[in-house]
């Protein structure tokens, strides 16, 4: 019988690189260019969904902060309990570093009644600050009426997020002895009461039943996206909201805690609420507080699978077609392989060979084409969107390295194990038949 070892690969590459001109030729050229724009589309979903809620949940996480700590009472933002900062677990929560946790063994997916494997978070606690929230309503210079939540903040407030919000003016002033009148609006805001940065506003705020009024200067005018939350929140300095609401310095309305890492905002959460906090005190993550947009984050990875399955999908077709054209092509070349000794799997290795070289010259090309655009739109924010309905105004682009090669991995793997099938018509042709029919 002949020794064929090495045979099926060597013939596989003069096929592969022969450049005799032939319709085969121009088949395999399509099925590249197949394989290579089916899996930029890959890259590119993939690069604009994993931006697209890196970016979201960075915005909505810089807002608001990670973990809220309120009073437990606190049901609505118009009767509210302070908590008091000079208690003993407002000093602690600083301290938190990495948390050790019994995390429960698991056995090919499934969980391992009472065996538990102690592990610990990568970080802790990276910084808290205080705020205070109540309701206003402003009245602007136009005789407009907005109905407004404020927010107030402190001198341990940190503005770098902010600041990247910041379209016009400058964040207020906190730091000063006195108590700032200063008041940032969101971009929502500005429009509809026809204000601008240097504005002079009355604020209107009620407690037991008495009207207060506040005049206040628009110092600052931001713009977080989040179009739902910005035309309901200002801010300005939280020591005035406490002498509104008749509260100590040392009293604020809650607290928030930004964690080193967002993998370990539940386990942090729940260390802090049942080791650190009184009965009387509260926390929740951001992520329950405002579920109805992460869960409709998560909506997005659905809309992944679907265009990379049907990516995949497509790519398979071509390929399957390209390789039966292949294989009828040279029909008489496997009659006389066959003819001469090989073995139907050997004479199949030989097309699983070419297939998997028209894949790698496919991803290839796929990755070239993929990241030149994902790097177009990165730079130069080609594709926009409706901010009002999508939260940004340009496609976010976030590639990640283990993305990025579990989609080149699974589209090589899982093309090659499909086109197996269609070199079983190999074992369906002989000798006698393919060498009439070349």
């Amino acid at each position: 019988e002949l020794n064929i070892l090495n045979l099926p690969y060597f013939i596989a590459r003069r096929l592969a690189f022969s450049k005799e001109p032939s319709f085969t030729r121009v088949i395999v050229r399509i099925a590249i260019v197949a394989i290579a724009i089916s899996l930029a589309v890959m890259i590119i979903t993939t690069a604009m969904i994993t931006g697209f809620k890196k970016e979201i949940t960075n915005k909505i996480f810089g807002f608001w902060g990670h973990i809220h700590i309120t009073d437990s009472s606190n049901s609505t933002n118009f009767d509210q309990r302070p908590i008091d900062r000079n208690d003993e677990y407002y000093h602690t929560l600083q301290d938190i570093e990495t948390i050790e946790y019994q995390s429960p063994d698991n056995v090919m997916g499934q969980e391992v009644e009472d065996h538990y494997t102690t592990e610990m978070t990568s970080g802790g606690v990276k910084y808290v600050q205080v705020y205070a929230m109540i309701p206003g309503i402003i009245t602007a210079k136009a005789r407009n009426f907005e109905g407004i939540m404020f927010k107030g903040v402190g001198d341990d407030y940190h503005w770098e997020v902010m600041k990247d919000f910041l379209v016009d003016g400058r964040v207020i002033d906190t730091q000063s002895d006195s108590v700032s009148n200063d008041i940032m609006i969101s971009k929502v805001t500005s429009k509809r009461l026809k204000m601008n940065v240097g504005d002079l506003m009355i604020v209107s705020f009620f407690k037991d039943r008495k009207q207060i009024r506040k005049r206040m200067e628009v110092v600052g005018i931001y713009n977080s996206g989040l179009d739902e939350y910005d035309r309901k929140f200002a801010m300005t300095d939280i020591r005035k909201l406490q002498d509104i609401m008749g509260w100590q310095s040392n009293q604020v309305g809650g607290i928030e805690v930004f964690v080193d890492n967002l993998e370990d905002l539940d386990l942090v959460s729940d260390y802090i609420y049942y080791d650190h906090l009184p009965p009387s005190i509260y926390s929740q993550t951001i992520r329950e507080k405002f579920s109805s947009i992460f869960d409709w984050l998560e909506l997005q990875d659905i809309n992944e699978l679907v265009i990379l399955g049907l990516m995949i999908i497509v790519a398979i077709i071509n390929m399957i077609t390209a390789l039966l054209i292949l294989i009828l092509d040279r029909t008489k070349m496997i009659g006389t392989l066959k003819a001469l000794g090989a073995s139907n799997w050997a004479v199949r290795k030989i097309f699983l060979y070419y297939a998997a070289y028209i894949v790698l010259w496919g991803i290839l090309l796929g990755n070239v084409l993929g990241l030149s655009i994902c790097w177009l739109q990165k730079k130069f924010g080609i594709i926009e969107l409706d901010e009002a309905s999508y939260y940004i105004s340009v496609a976010p682009i976030d590639v990640q390295g283990s993305n990025l090669l579990l989609i080149n991995v699974a589209c090589f793997v899982i093309t090659l194990i499909f086109l197996v099938l269609p070199t079983y018509l190999v074992t369906r042709i002989t000798p006698i038949k393919a060498l009439r029919f070349g």
